[in-house]
């Protein structure tokens, strides 16, 4: 029998979290780093560097819109096999990651067949200008091509983490990382290819890190191993069902960005757009420095929840709900204190243009008000993915982002111009934090006390 690095039964609460949460962080805080060096080199080319740098932000939300489907197979499949394993049914575990890998492959097959026909009119839709389009399209052909390492990567990952090898889940990313950052100067400046050599990196560090974790979950120390056996579309059925919020939460974010820089070119017209939706890349780059690591953290420690939840230890479940959001809450306290002291020093690694840099230097000021009440949100909306509450998690995540971010975003520059764009982050995140806080703290004692007769039940 396989020996996971964390015992999520019986493992103190505190320790768990601690041991979760950190390589999840970390691995999605180097995850950024993918998109982020990706920009710094761009912002960097002689001659084309402010418009390349549009035109590969106009990609952004294109490429978390294709990452969302891994989640929602990934987290729809992984917190499922948590819950299983916790009741002891391990079989059914395998089947459900089984169904899983299935679905990952034919999701990227389909994904991919779809951006690579409809990339031009959708990059035009979303904010390109006639002056960043030609980049724009450069990245995403490459990228979209590579789809399928992208997808099986993120989505497989999870089922790592489920079992409790935090640790490898967390070398996933750092090995596509560290070869994306050796690459992209490799492939831009020396050999020339500017977009393009930065795209290629890209699909070529995703392609090494999807090897690796179909490797890991081949392999002898794996708990539950990769197959096809027992596909069923009863499964598959139940994974999407998981896995809708998640998936729903990711793609959203990608509605919101490709809005956002539809605003910031229409308010900002022939002689501003393509300067603001630069600027705006800059301040959602550094905003991703905050928000995926702090993902990680809540999904990260979501099988501490299915798990507990699942073999009905109950207690661990509110001390482990507790821990998730103090901890988010502690992260979140420090990276405002970030943005303040460094946040010149990070405009400055993707341009030099003054104005550019005047307005994201504002724009990181502004996104970053209300990061703490994000994270109650994050935490609660995760917290309640892990206990199979979709019904109660996603309307309060569609409430910030389809709800009020996007009101804001339409009715806010009609006052305050392309500033009024900016305004829509700090407004939806403080409302929705409060908000899902005030619904968990209602919900989550009834789902725990229905738990507890189901246990009483059975042992009877």
């Amino acid at each position: 029998m396989a020996k996971r690095e964390n015992d999520l039964g019986n493992d103190k609460i505190s320790t768990l979290i601690i041991r979760l949460a950190i390589p999840a962080m970390v691995a999605q805080f180097v995850n950024v780093l993918y998109g982020i060096v990706d920009r710094i080199f761009i912002g960097n080319i002689a001659e084309i560097g402010e418009v390349a740098l549009s035109g590969v932000g106009v990609c952004a939300p294109i490429v978390t819109l294709i990452t969302s489907f891994s989640f929602l197979v990934g987290l729809g499949g992984s917190p499922l096999m948590a819950m299983r394993l916790g009741e002891g049914n391990k079989d059914n575990a395998k089947k459900i990651m089984a169904n899983s890998f299935f679905m990952l492959i034919i999701t990227s097959i389909i994904i991919t067949a779809i951006f690579l026909i409809f990339r031009k009119p959708m990059l035009m839709a979303f904010g390109a200008s006639e002056n960043t389009f030609k980049y724009a399209n450069e990245y995403l052909t490459v990228y979209t091509a590579g789809t399928i390492f992208a997808i099986m990567a993120n989505g497989l990952n999870s089922f790592i983490t489920a079992q409790g090898f935090s640790k490898i889940s967390m070398m996933t990313v750092l090995i596509g990382a560290i070869i994306n950052i050796i690459l992209d100067p490799i492939l831009i400046f020396a050999c020339g290819m500017n977009v393009i050599g930065a795209a290629i990196a890209t699909v070529i560090s995703q392609a090494i890190s999807c090897a690796w974790v179909i490797l890991f979950l081949l392999g002898k120390r794996t708990i539950v191993k990769l197959s096809f056996k027992g596909l069923a579309s009863q499964i598959m059925t139940k994974i999407m069902k998981f896995g809708i919020t998640p998936f729903l939460v990711i793609m959203t974010d990608s509605v919101v960005l490709i809005m956002f820089n539809a605003q910031l070119q229409r308010f900002g017209g022939v002689e501003m757009g393509d300067t603001l939706v630069g600027a705006g890349v800059i301040v959602v780059s550094f905003m991703q420095l905050i928000t995926m690591p702090m993902g990680g953290i809540t999904m990260g420690c979501q099988p501490i929840l299915s798990f507990n939840y699942g073999a009905c230890k109950l207690d661990r479940v509110k001390r482990a709900f507790v821990g998730v959001n103090i901890i988010c809450i502690i992260f979140t306290v420090v990276m405002f204190v970030l943005s303040l002291v460094t946040g010149k020093y990070f405009v400055q690694l993707f341009t030099n243009d003054p104005t550019m840099t005047e307005i994201a230097l504002w724009g990181i000021k502004v996104y970053t008000i209300g990061i703490v009440f994000l994270a109650l949100q994050y935490a609660c909306v995760d917290n309640l993915t892990a206990l199979g509450q979709q019904g109660a998690a996603l309307p309060l995540s569609l409430i910030r982002k389809i709800g009020i971010m996007t009101a804001c975003i339409y009715i806010m520059p009609n006052f305050f111009e392309y500033k009024g764009v900016f305004y829509a982050e700090p407004i939806a995140d403080i409302v929705s934090g409060i908000l899902s806080l005030t619904v968990s703290m209602i919900l989550i004692p009834k789902i725990i006390k229905k738990k507890q007769k189901q246990g009483i039940l059975n042992v009877k």
